[in-house]
């Protein structure tokens, strides 16, 4: 049996981090196989130029920057989906969804932010935290790169709330680590019960998406 492509997304300070690795644990408590990834992946050539860019000591176009991010995803995306078809649970913090949400919060085209990423791996289940400017703000380091005002933010969730569908799974974020964890193992349990899954797609935003 194939694994999962489980990906946690929304604002920065959120939690995601946190909430993924706990995530893994409740994988391997079960004896299941399980891996995490984050993009931006900062350890690539691309990536450290994005990690420049995002701690404010190098200037680049939205334009420019966008088309970096999905790069980044689009040069690692062959060895995420082997991982998935070799039977590894894969969970991912952040993915396509962010990029389109935080470059359309600059003003630009949405349907153009999301052309850049058609063909991506498609999640089996997106799980967004959900978190108030409030709760955000007082989290540790907040303020440390470029996107992190409450500003910005705001708008970015805005973004986040119109590229939803049925299919994602609103996480009330603000709530203890435990208290989210245990709303995040709910759905994926959910997934883990299943006899069978859905085949791996390839078709992130291609025809009805």
């Amino acid at each position: 049996m194939r694994g999962l492509f489980i990906v946690l997304e929304g604002c920065d300070r959120a939690g995601k981090t946190t909430q993924t690795q706990l995530l893994q644990k409740f994988f391997h408590a079960r004896d299941r196989k399980c891996e995490l990834a984050k993009f931006p992946d900062r350890t690539t050539s691309l990536g450290i130029t994005i990690n420049s860019y995002l701690q404010g000591s190098q200037a680049l176009s939205d334009q420019a920057i966008h088309l970096l991010f999905s790069a980044n995803r689009w040069e690692l995306i062959d060895s995420l989906e082997s991982k998935v078809k070799n039977g590894v649970n894969l969970i991912v913090d952040r993915y396509a969804y962010s990029g389109a949400a935080f470059t359309s919060a600059k003003g630009l085209d949405i349907d153009w932010c999301k052309s850049c990423d058609k063909g991506l791996l498609k999640p089996d289940l997106v799980l967004f935290l959900d978190t108030s400017n409030k709760t955000m703000s007082k989290r540790e380091d907040f303020g440390a790169e470029v996107y992190e005002n409450l500003e910005f933010q705001s708008k970015v969730r805005e973004q986040f709330h119109l590229l939803k569908d049925d299919s994602w799974k609103i996480i009330n974020a603000s709530g203890t680590i435990e208290e989210v964890q245990a709303e995040i193992q709910t759905h994926v349990l959910t997934l883990l019960n299943q006899d069978s899954y859905a085949p791996i797609q390839r078709n992130l935003w291609c025809g009805n998406e």
